[in-house]
């Protein structure tokens, strides 16, 4: 991961635009199931993510037939530094719905989102990204956030320590630090939601992470290598920039 505040909002945006194209590329090129898709820059009833991974309403498999490419929490649980589940009162008291999606058609499953610099500009901007994961988990949406931005005076411990305590009401929730000032967090949203934080710094090689298509199966999305990719693209001029010493 480079360190993007380097350069200007604009530098950044076309690296988001191209990353978000690479994930979803790799997630529909043979990682996800064969009944899940992922979109780009879908509009949603609600949040507006970066990729969205949607299912195919079709006919239930037959109980022999195997799951296919996700995997199983049971079987290998995600390998992050910090893994969180809210408390089940404190959540329950916070929780005003848990959507469960029985409409005809495709129905969205899970989000990603790319924060932006815009997103942490300023207070209400903040308040409006948090407002947005916690609808997306009130849905029985699962997420999956990557924030390549240090912590601001309005985030001073990180977008997930924020996020967490609002919906958790955990005031000890592990946050961002000044070796690891960015995060990477991935949540499934089960009756009670669970979080698997990781916390990372400029420099470091990106770890996979889990993106949850139910409360019980995930799919690994290889950041380091569709980041790298959209890396690849950007403009001689700023790469010198951002890799100066």
């Amino acid at each position: 991961m480079h360190d993007w505040t380097r350069v200007i909002a604009g530098v950044f945006h076309d690296v988001h635009v191209g990353w978000i194209h690479t994930i979803r590329a790799a997630l529909n090129g043979g990682i996800l199931p064969e009944s899940y898709y992922a979109l780009a820059e879908q509009v949603a009833d609600g949040p507006i993510p970066d990729v969205v991974a949607l299912h195919r309403n079709e006919p239930e498999a037959p109980p022999d037939r195997p799951q296919s490419r996700g995997v199983a929490v049971a079987d290998r649980p995600p390998r992050t530094r910090h893994v969180l589940r809210a408390e089940e009162q404190r959540y329950a008291a916070k929780a005003n719905r848990i959507a469960v999606y029985h409409a005809s058609g495709d129905v969205v499953v899970a989000y990603i989102e790319i924060v932006s610099p815009g997103n942490k500009s300023s207070k209400s901007a903040v308040e409006r990204f948090l407002k947005k994961m916690l609808e997306a988990v009130s849905r029985g949406c699962h997420l999956l956030v990557i924030d390549p931005h240090p912590p601001t005076l309005r985030d001073p411990r990180g977008l997930h320590a924020r996020f967490w305590e609002d919906l958790a009401g955990e005031n000890t929730t592990p946050g961002v630090t000044t070796d690891f000032p960015l995060s990477l967090a991935s949540y499934s949203a089960d009756l009670v939601p669970t979080a698997y934080f990781e916390p990372i710094a400029v420099g470091q090689v990106l770890p996979d992470m889990p993106l949850f298509l139910t409360p019980g199966i995930y799919v690994d999305v290889p950041l380091e290598a569709t980041y790298q990719e959209a890396w690849r693209h950007v403009p001689a001029r700023w790469k010198e920039v951002i890799e100066a010493p």
